[in-house]
């Protein structure tokens, strides 16, 4: 009989005992695949949400995240020298504020205001209704949508802050042009976008020239990299970055921290592994003592026995592992929803993301924890007395 036929007729004849090892492998396993998951799922997820948006070099003021450093001051003066360069093909301007918004005689709601001077396509996907226009230059999100019952070409009034919180101009009636979906949008945020002249003309007076940032799509066949080059000969003052060196900022910097905690509990969790699998098989091997001496005696070498060990450790880890994947998954799957409620968080960003390259880490940590596990019921099948235990089991 070969090694693996030996080892798996040793783990069915306790059928019981080798289901619950399995479980239990199964239980560390999940865990250790999701904290794999979590150690890089939040860059990459973040990473896939701004290739959707389709603009891969982003420019602000200084090196600082969008809305949290200087203004790009003179900003028409700076789209219309950035606008003739050959390696990009649209540009779109962003400026973040808040607002009140309301139907007449209704109680108003604070909401997000993102003003926009828009390019030759939009950062957003259109739900119903059009794009922005001179006619209709105001967008609502699906969660405001539904909130206030409005759909394209109702009339909602706009109270738009302009910098200065002690600053109220007088509310706008815009006409909505459509409904969008904003890829950043946090679950139940409430969000309108407005066409940038609409909102300098509503804080006429009081509002500055400047935006927070400038999204740019490049030309077809032009390396983002080389946007970034072109921009920094055009307007050194200004800060261009691409989505990749955003991603691997915040790979290092801003999500390190899910990196490290997964990294921590990955080693606890593989560490209880590597303690369940030696101690099942340990127990295995001390009831089977009288059962290795006798094949030992029948002539089957250390190396034999050696390697019925290996291969019962690796079905009990094989079966426990493949059995973590789907159970992992659906584990991930609850944790990513209350990961996501904290506030701030896109409801489109996710903390575990299905990497392939998780799936074999996830496999090749596991058997190498079996291997491990293996290694001291071995050395106590291989050094065990054969004659000794002959007669001590016939006495007993």
């Amino acid at each position: 009989m070969s090694p693996m036929g030996l080892a798996w007729r040793s783990l069915t004849r306790e059928p019981a005992r080798a289901a619950l090892g399995v479980l239990g492998v199964a239980a560390v396993g999940a865990l250790l695949f999701d904290m794999l998951l979590l150690s890089n799922g939040l860059v990459t997820s973040f990473g896939q949400l701004l290739e959707t948006i389709g603009f891969s070099v982003r420019i602000t003021a200084t090196p600082a995240a969008p809305g949290t450093g200087p203004s790009i001051d003179e900003a028409e003066q700076a789209i219309a020298e950035l606008v003739v360069l050959e390696e990009i093909d649209a540009l779109v301007a962003f400026r973040f504020s808040r607002a009140e918004v309301g139907r007449g005689g209704e109680d108003s709601v604070d909401v997000d205001l993102l003003a926009v001077r828009a390019g030759d396509r939009p950062a957003w996907s259109i739900l119903s209704g059009a794009d922005l226009s001179a006619d209709a230059p105001l967008l609502i999100n699906r969660e405001l949508a539904e909130l206030l019952a409005l759909s394209p070409g109702a009339e909602l009034e706009l109270r738009a802050e302009c910098g200065d919180r002690s600053v109220f101009p007088p509310p706008q009636t815009l006409t909505i042009a459509g409904v969008v979906d904003l890829p950043f949008d946090a679950a139940g945020q409430r969000t309108v976008v407005v066409g940038l002249d609409a909102y300098r003309r509503a804080c006429a007076g009081v509002l500055d020239s400047g935006v927070d940032i400038f999204l740019v799509a490049e030309a077809p066949g032009v390396a983002p990299t080389a946007v970034v080059a072109a921009i920094e000969r055009r307007r050194p003052d200004l800060f261009a970055f691409t989505n990749d060196q955003l991603v691997k900022r915040f790979r290092f910097n801003d999500f390190s921290y899910f990196r490290q905690i997964s990294f921590v509990l990955a080693t606890v969790t593989l560490f209880f592994a590597f303690l369940l699998i030696t101690s099942m098989l340990t127990v295995s091997v001390n009831q089977r003592f009288g059962e290795i001496a006798a094949l030992r005696a029948l002539g089957f070498t250390r190396a034999r026995v050696v390697a019925d060990l290996v291969c019962e450790s690796l079905l009990l880890v094989g079966a426990g592992g493949l059995l973590a994947l789907p159970l992992g998954w659906v584990f991930a799957q609850r944790l990513d929803s209350i990961l996501k409620q904290m506030p701030g968080i896109p409801e489109r960003l996710h903390f575990f993301v299905l990497e392939p390259q998780a799936v074999l880490f996830h496999l090749a940590l596991l058997g190498a924890a079996g291997l491990l596990a293996a290694l001291y019921p071995i050395y106590l099948s291989a050094r065990l007395p054969i004659a000794a235990t002959l007669r001590r089991e016939t006495v007993s």
